[in-house]
This record gives C-alpha cells, structure tokens and sequence, in this order.
C-alpha cells in the first residue's frame, strides 16, 4: 500500500462524520469482487497494526516521565503529611507539659537550640523526650523518668487506634518513631503508608488514616526477640528500603532517605542487643547460687551443721547452668532468620546443638525458659516443613523433590509424621499423573502408557522411601506397604475403567493384563512383590469377563446347533483349505488330514469346525488371564461351552434315521472326543501345571448324557 494510499485511507477514517456502515456499503459498492474487498481488508488490518506500534511507541517514550512525576508527587505528599505531623507532635508535646514545669521546659529551650540543626528524625525524638545517641542507643532528655518515659509514651499511643493494651506492659518506652512506605515483597508495588513505633522491647507498625490527619491505626506488634532486620540493597528507581522477618511473614519498608533508613537500622539493631543484654543479665542473676539461709543449731550438734551443709551444696550448683555465652542467647532470633530464609538444615543444626548441650545439665527456670522459646520455634519449622509436604504444593520434581524436608523432620524426631506427609504426598502425585494420561488410540496402548506411569512412580517411590526412612522404625515400612496396596487400588480402577467396562474382547483384556503383570513384576527388583494384590483387585472383573463371553460361545454355539444340516464342508479353493489346515495347527490339532478328502472337502460339520475354533481361541485368551483364584471358574466355563457341542451330538445320533447322516455324525463325535478334548486337556494343563479330573471325565465317557430315547428335544 503506497504512502499517499495510506494517509488517505487514515484521514477517511479519522474524520469526524465516519460512519462504519454507510463505508462498508460504498465499499461493497465499488468493489468488483471478492478479491477487492479482501485487499481493503489488508490495507485496514495493517493500518490498524501500524497505528497501534505507534500507540505502543508513544507509551514507551512517555513512561519513564509518568514513573518520574509519579514518584515526585509522593515525595511531595510525604513531606507535606511529615510536615504535619511534626506540627502536630510539636502541639501535643507543648499541651502535655503542665504549668509548673514551665521553668524546666525553659531550661530545656537551650537543650533544643542545640538540636536545631539536627534533623526531622532527631528533633522528633527529642520532643518525644529522648535523642539518640552516638550508637543508637536511646539518651533520657530533660525530666525523662519513668513517669516522664511513661507520659511520652502514653501520648504518642492516644494517636493509634487499638493498642491501649500495650500500656500495660511495665517498664516499656518509646525508643523511636516515624513514618514509612510499604511495598510488596513479591512485585514490589507500593501498598500502603505506615507509621512505626519502636518501644525498647517491640515494634509497633500502625497505617496511617487519610480521612484523620495525624491519627493512626493498629496494624501489627512484633516482638523484638523474634525480629530480624535484613537491609535491602538499592536498586533504582527501589532505594531507601529494609526487611523484617518474622516468621511465617516478611515485609519491605523503604524510608523517606538514605539517613533515615541507617538510623533505623542502627537503632533496630541497637535495641534488640540492648533486650538480649538485658534479659541475659536477668537469666545470669537467676542462674546465680543463692546465698544459704543462716542455719540455727538446735542441739548444738556440730557435725549436724556440716551434714546440712554437705547437702545444701550440691543443690546449689546443680541448679547453675551458663546460657551467658552468645550463640545461646542469639539462638530463637537465628532460628528465626533461618526458618525465614527457609534454611531448614541450619535450623535444625542449631537445635541438634543446643539439646547436646543441654542433655546431662538439670532444668533450672531461665532453662526452661529458653527451652519454650525453642519449643515455639520447633512448631513453626515443623508447620513449615509440613506445609513444603502438603499435595496443595507443586507436584513436579518427582520423589526426591520431598528429601530434604522429609530428612529435617526425621531430625527433629517427627518420622510417623514425615512418613505419612511423603506417602500422603506420593498417591497425590500418582493420582495426578494418572488423571493427566490422555484416553487416545488403542486401549492396548493407553494400557502401555498407564503401566508406565503408575509402576515407574511406584519403584521412585519405593526407592526413595528406603533411602529416607533407612534405620528409622520399622513400623514405617508397614505403612508404605499399606499406602502400597492403596496406590495399586488406584491403578486397578483406571485399569478396569478403560478394560472391562468399555467392553473390550476377552484377547485384549488378557493383553492387557498381561503388560499390568509384567510391570508389576519389575517391583522385584526392590523386594516388592505386589501381583498378589493385584490379582485380588482384579478378579471379580476377569470372572466377569469370562463369564460374558462363555455366554457369546455358548449362544453361537446353539445358533450353529439349531441351524445344522450335518453335511461335509466344501471350501471350494485350495487357498481357503490350506488356511484352514492352519489354523487348526494353530489349536494344537495337528491330525487334521486326516479329516480333509479329495478337492477341496472337509469330513466334518461346518458347527464341529467352528466351535473347536471358538473353544480353543477361548482356552487361550482365558489362560492369559489365569491365576490360581480363576481355576475354577475357567474349569466351570469350559466344561459348559463344551457340554453344549457334546449334548448336541448326542441328540443327533439318538434322533437321525438316515444311516449316511448317522455315520457322518459319528465321524463328527469321533473327532471331538478323541481329538478337541484331549488337545483342550493338554492344553489346559500346560497352561495351569496340572491335571483338571473334570475334563479327563469329559474325555473317557462314552456318553456325557442319557437322553430318553423317545425325546424329540435336546437337553441342553
């Protein structure tokens, strides 16, 4: 399309009065076919892509400047909102001082002179009654007391909806303030505007409330012993930000500058060494031996005084066990940090460490303490490495996808519930990949590709299972051996689902089973022998597929009956006859010449020939699918099909006059006694290993049943 088409064709359609069905009407019009409208339609189409490139291009060019201004105008609310907020704070500060300490408050009018060059931060908690100092740590200003800590705090708090109960922690101070920005931690999208309170053993995160400036409201209270501070590198247009790490949860907040940011981490940090300061000195001054009460001699026995000495002693220093030395009193804020990074092998580690340490001393109070903080951290690692075995987890990776929490939970003592999340987890994943199979083609090979799936997840299983419960209790193995059972339970349905209840022929069921237990046999590999489970799932379908086409034989069986005319065979070419000859081969009849006369004839019935055919096709298929729970049912079956032919011929001999058709029936009788049931005999005990004394029965009677010679009717 040339350049001056194309300008054309765009101011005909930016033109104020378009309108799409009158062009398309004048354009129908004009054109003369088929082939016109569709280069219109070309011209268009790229019209339309060429104009939306430049829409995109537009856009391109123009965000950078939206994210600029963007970012512009919440530096600008921000500071106008801190603003504010310092006026505010200002004017309850001047409010809470009472007359009488006028005087003081002049006297610390020099103290905030000096502070005028400080910054926003610093001034603010200096009219907060504390300024930090050179490390961090927070400094008393003038008249900072525990009533003063107390007001100050109390004051700050008023402003926060829903924290009234945090007063009533004593000892408990305001250390540091002042607003944030929160951002995801996943997309890292800006959330929400927030203020944080540091008291000297928690921090307070409250949301800011829009329609009530200076006013806040409670969000959440972590506790600094269970805090972690990670400062998170800049990367523009993302600076200024740190992360808190509390477990099960983490957060990203991004300061209003650079100097902000280092004051909070710096003063975070300062904190919590200051709490674990304190509360070591706590655990070291209950740890301390008591000095013994004065012993009063009441019979002035002096070698009484020295036995209740001798026992008093030992008391004392069972009771004291060092817990001064750093890794111990850092240990639940590691475990935190490692249950948050997800360093399950480190935090167990450190568990591991501190029970050896623990394992021959007594359990004084600062022990047991320490011991419910690591119990809690011990919940959350065990909920979290649950919550990695869960099936609402991705599925993908296969069993060895499940080691490495498994393996943690075995450490921490939990095996019965690590074997039942990673077995839960493996009939989750096999129940999966048998849904996802595709039902496509032949049912042979959808089998195929079932026995594939189900057995090779089944020996991973097996395999990885060994490797991970290797020297724990036995009782584990039981419970895979059941979940086993389950898990096959599972690959029976979909079997029997597409095999039997789709009405397949008895030769492609008995394919079918086949593959199923030549798979099942490769779990010998591993000590695994299923095929008697299988079996017993799959029983009652095999009977019932046996059972249906017994009747299909017996049926045609009869049809062939009611319509016999008893005459000899004539195949009319040689072709047809050789095949024949084959096929009865193929049965395991190998003197069928002698039955086959001059050209192409057959000294047999054509309803003799074919159910030898249909019985042995039968007794092959059905061998297929044999085990020792089918051996009388496959008995029962052929001796039915077989009494329907046998009491056929005998009908016919007693009811046939023509002595011709006579002879000829007894040739067909000669042929199925001496040579069908022997042959059916053999077979059948080469394919079970042993002898069926009813079909030897069959064999050696003259006569498999008496008739009274006056009936006209077959007893069938």
């Amino acid at each position: 399309m040339s350049d001056s088409g194309a300008s054309r064709l765009r101011r005909q359609l930016e033109s104020g009065g378009f309108e799409a069905r009158l062009y398309v009407k004048q354009l129908s019009q004009q054109s003369d076919g088929d082939r016109d409208l569709q280069e219109h339609r070309q011209r268009v189409q790229a019209l339309a892509e060429e104009t939306a490139q430049n829409l995109k291009r537009n856009v391109y060019q123009n965000y950078r400047q939206f994210i600029e201004t963007a970012r512009e105008i919440s530096y600008l609310e921000s500071e106008m909102y801190q603003l504010s907020h310092l006026l505010t704070e200002q004017k309850s500060s001047l409010e809470s001082i009472p007359l009488a300490l006028l005087p003081a408050a002049a006297a610390g009018a020099s103290a905030g002179e000096d502070t005028a060059g400080a910054g926003p931060r610093e001034r603010g908690a200096a009219q907060a009654g504390f300024l930090p100092g050179p490390a961090g740590v927070p400094r008393e200003g003038p008249g900072t007391g525990e009533e003063g800590k107390q007001r100050t705090l109390t004051t700050l708090l008023e402003k926060v909806e829903g924290c009234r109960d945090l007063l009533e922690t004593p000892g408990q101070y305001l250390v540091y303030n002042g607003d944030l920005v929160e951002y995801d931690a996943d997309h890292m999208a800006q959330l929400q505007r927030v203020h944080g309170f540091l008291m000297n053993d928690c921090l307070l995160v409250a949301t800011w409330l829009p329609q009530r400036r200076g006013m806040y409201r409670y969000n959440a209270l972590y506790p600094l012993d269970r805090l972690a501070v990670v400062n998170v590198k800049d990367n523009p247009p993302m600076k200024d930000m740190f992360k808190l790490l509390m477990f099960p949860e983490s957060r990203i907040f991004q300061a209003e500058n650079a100097k902000i940011k280092r004051e909070w981490l710096e003063v975070l940090e300062e904190t919590k060494r200051a709490l674990s300061d304190k509360r070591r000195r706590e655990q070291e001054e209950a740890a301390a031996p008591r000095a013994p009460p004065p012993v009063t001699s009441k019979g002035g026995n002096p070698f009484e005084d020295e036995d209740e000495e001798e026992l008093a002693t030992p008391e004392a220093e069972e009771e004291k066990v060092d817990l001064s030395m750093e890794w111990i009193q850092e240990l639940p804020e590691d475990l935190d940090v490692c249950i948050a990074q997800r360093d399950f092998e480190g935090a167990v580690d450190l568990l591991d460490k501190l029970n050896h340490y623990l394992e021959d001393k007594p359990s004084p109070p600062p022990v047991k303490e320490l011991r419910a903080k690591v119990d809690e951290r011990v919940r959350q690692l065990t909920e979290v490495l649950v919550f990695e075995l869960s099936p609402d987890r991705s599925l993908r990776g296969g069993p060895k996808a499940t080691r490495r929490a498994v393996s943690q939970l075995i450490r921490l003592g939990q095996c019965t519930k690590a074997c039942e999340l990673f077995l839960r987890n493996r009939a989750a994943a096999v129940h999966t990949a048998i849904r996802q199979l595709r039902i496509e083609g032949a049912t042979l090979l959808y089998i195929h590709k079932l026995c594939h799936v189900f057995f090779t997840s089944l020996l991973e299983t097996a395999r990885e299972f060994e490797t991970d419960f290797a020297g724990t209790d036995s009782g584990c193995y039981s419970a895979f051996v059941v979940w086993a059972r389950s898990a096959m339970g599972m690959f029976v349905d979909a079997f029997s689902k597409q095999v039997f209840d789709s009405k397949e022929s008895l030769s492609t069921a008995a394919e079918c089973v086949k593959v199923a237990k030549e798979h099942c046999q490769q779990l010998g590999e591993i000590g695994l022998d299923l095929t008697f489970i299988i079996h017993a799932l799959l029983v009652k379908d095999i009977q019932g597929a046996l059972h249906s086409y017994k009747e299909i034989i017996i049926e045609a069986t009869k049809h062939r009956n009611s319509e016999e005319m008893w005459r000899r065979m004539n195949l009319m070419t040689p072709e047809a006859l050789g095949k024949l000859k084959e096929e009865m081969r193929s049965c395991g009849v190998s003197n069928f010449e002698q039955y086959t006369g001059d050209d192409c004839w057959v000294n047999l019935s054509y309803t003799v020939v074919a159910f030898t055919k249909q019985t042995m096709g039968f007794l092959e298929e059905a061998l297929k699918l044999y085990f020792p729970e089918l051996h009388m049912v496959l008995l029962e079956s052929l001796v039915e099909v077989i009494l329907v032919a046998v009491q056929h011929v005998d009908y016919s001999l007693r009811c046939e006059q023509d002595p011709e058709k006579k002879a000829f029936i007894r040739q067909n009788a000669s042929f199925l006694y001496e040579t069908v049931l022997p042959v059916v005999e053999r077979r059948f005990e080469e394919g079970v290993g042993k002898p069926a004394k009813q079909l030897q029965d069959l064999r050696n009677a003259s006569r498999l049943l008496r008739v009274n010679p006056e009936s006209t009717t077959s007893v069938v």
